[in-house]
């Protein structure tokens, strides 16, 4: 299992909190846990060490006059950095300042692009190869250089043969 915070070395910290029904649980290497000064699990949140604060520090008490509230549900940014989430969707929009350095640190980019199985993956490079082939051999024939179009051809072939068995491989 990887760190989640470095997402590169084995993880060999395991950190679980539960706060009433919600369970957290954090996975860091030896060199995160030292980093963000864990080693003693009873003084500090979850929440705190994913928004970069230590144990040591005094949580902030809520909703103090002038503090950033979101207009839509009074969250505020204590509630925030104690819980680790926001309230709602609007939260994102009231909170946006600061907000893309903390992702950044947290999931290395601030731009969800999603995970794609293998196999499907394989399958859509294969269709885009077609495709890029197809293209070249179009432009064979207008070029009328008929040995590359006949390789082509061929090669189009074999490709679209592993396309149709089953699997596409």
């Amino acid at each position: 299992m990887k760190c989640c915070l470095c997402k590169e070395r084995e993880a060999t910290v395991h950190l679980t909190q539960i706060v009433g029904d919600k369970v957290q649980k954090l996975d860091l290497c030896e060199e995160c846990a030292r980093n963000k000064g864990v080693n003693d699990p009873t003084g500090f949140s979850l929440a705190d060490l994913l928004l970069g604060l230590s144990g040591s520090e005094e949580p902030e008490p809520p909703a103090k006059k002038g503090e950033l509230q979101c207009p839509h549900c009074g969250f505020t940014q204590a509630e925030f950095k104690k819980l680790g989430r926001f309230g709602c969707p609007e939260c994102y929009q009231t909170f946006a300042e600061g907000l893309d350095d903390l992702l950044k640190t947290m999931h290395k980019g601030t731009r969800h692009v999603g995970k794609v199985p293998a196999a499907y993956r394989g399958v859509e490079d294969m269709k885009k190869r077609l495709e890029r082939l197809q293209q070249e051999l179009a432009r064979a024939v207008r070029e009328e250089n008929f040995e590359r179009a006949a390789v082509l051809r061929d090669e189009i072939k074999q490709l679209q043969a592993r396309l149709a068995a089953p699997g596409g491989r």
